[in-house]
């Protein structure tokens, strides 16, 4: 008789954006004539820019010809990849990190959801509320928590709560965790943190001997040169993080698929006896067992970035998004709503009008205005009666969203 894996069982609904796309489907099924603007899923819109365009043909051309065909490469990343990040995302920024610390792979959801393959059963999980879903659902995937309770917390994972009571940065827990989630920018509050919030959580992981797991993937987004970029900016931090970045809202690699995590040698962690081991050569393992690497041209393309004019490119998209967020922050404040984030940061949370209901919230937008945000309490209880949007669309149709969410009548 072959056995399910019952702590699939224990998830009590669907992954929040198909439940989303299936409301969204049904509700275009049913009003075909309705112009309906997507603006919850945080994929982007704009192309490939030129400089990455022209490498990723490159890239397939050598594998249409005898003398530069590739096959199976490194399943780490290639050397030029893996020295281009090392070079440009850290070293030009006074971090010492090596292309040997830099794991290349087809996404961060991947990552931060398989990083916990390599740390024991029994370690207890600290993440933030709300917070990508991603961190939640594979800790209770892994088998590490209890059943979920009439709060929408499981058992066993330690939550800290991000409200505006806080400042949407969570609070130091009292109960001692192993491995902590943080996401700055963060997703979905756009809230960032500052060189001081990052070396408190470092100085509690190394008191604490805990492993902080930090989704940077919209690092890329931060204009505020006071904002640390990586976790690694911060002294210590090599010792206890491990870092994950991608290129999805980087350089609009969503459809393209390329990422990396990062993984100094300093860092370890302990077996059950309490000796320390490296983690580095376990994640290595891991990668190389599980993984084949991304492939050839897209990490050529992935390279382009790193040029002076792939930067350029790259910048002007970013910068695009961010007018974007401001857009929609200004407008939606003229509306009424309490805005957060938007500014370093692709994303923009908004408290709902009369306390409502997030998913409520959420079936208005879409069946008055023909809007579609991601309901807050698909991050966690603490997004309760918040609502995402997106900053990845196309300038007319936020220009639009903006003035029929403003005609809403509650």
């Amino acid at each position: 008789m072959a056995l399910i894996n019952e702590n699939y069982l224990k998830l009590k609904a669907g992954y929040l954006f198909p439940e989303i796309g299936r409301r969204v489907r049904e509700y275009t099924q049913a009003n075909p004539d309705k112009k309906v603007i997507r603006m919850g899923i945080g994929d982007v819109t704009q192309p490939l820019v030129p400089s990455v365009l022209k490498a990723f043909h490159e890239g397939v051309e050598e594998l249409g010809n005898a003398t530069t065909f590739k096959g199976y490469g490194p399943e780490q990343g290639y050397d030029f990849l893996r020295e281009a990040i090392a070079v440009n995302d850290y070293q030009a920024r006074g971090v010492d990190i090596k292309a040997d610390d830099i794991f290349v792979s087809d996404g961060s959801k991947c990552d931060t959801g398989n990083i916990q393959e390599i740390f024991g059963q029994n370690n207890k999980i600290a993440i933030c509320d709300p917070v990508y879903p991603v961190y939640a659902d594979t800790t209770v995937m892994s088998g590490k928590t209890g059943v979920c309770l009439d709060n929408g917390y499981f058992e066993g994972i330690i939550y800290m709560p991000c409200t505006d009571d806080n400042g949407f940065v969570p609070e130091l827990p009292s109960e001692r965790p192993d491995l902590i989630f943080l996401c700055f920018p963060n997703n979905p509050t756009g809230t960032v943190a500052s060189k001081e919030v990052l070396k408190k959580w470092v100085d509690y992981a190394i008191a604490n001997k805990s492993v902080i797991l930090y989704d940077a993937a919209y690092e890329a987004f931060i204009t505020d040169e006071s904002i640390p970029h990586s976790i690694y900016e911060i002294e210590g931090a090599k010792k206890v993080a491990i870092e994950f970045r991608s290129f999805s809202k980087t350089a609009g690699f969503t459809g393209t698929r390329c990422a990396f995590t990062v993984i100094p040698e300093e860092l370890v962690a302990y077996d059950s006896n309490g000796q320390a081991h490296p983690v580095k050569p376990l994640w290595t393992r891991r990668h190389t067992t599980k993984f084949n690497g991304v492939s050839y041209p897209v990490q050529k393309a992935a390279a382009a970035i790193y040029t002076e004019q792939g930067r350029k490119e790259v910048k002007e998209v970013i910068a695009y998004y961010l007018e974007n967020a401001r857009i929609m922050r200004e407008s939606l404040t003229k509306a009424g709503y309490m805005v957060y984030g938007g500014v370093n940061a692709p994303y923009v949370w908004v408290k709902t009008k009369n306390g409502m209901k997030s998913w409520d919230f959420f079936d208005k937008l879409l069946n008055e205005a023909n809007v579609v945000g991601t309901p807050g309490s698909g991050f966690g209880p603490s997004g309760e009666g918040y609502f995402r949007f997106s900053a990845f669309a196309d300038r007319d149709n936020v220009y639009d969203a903006m003035e029929r969410i403003k005609n809403l009548t509650f």
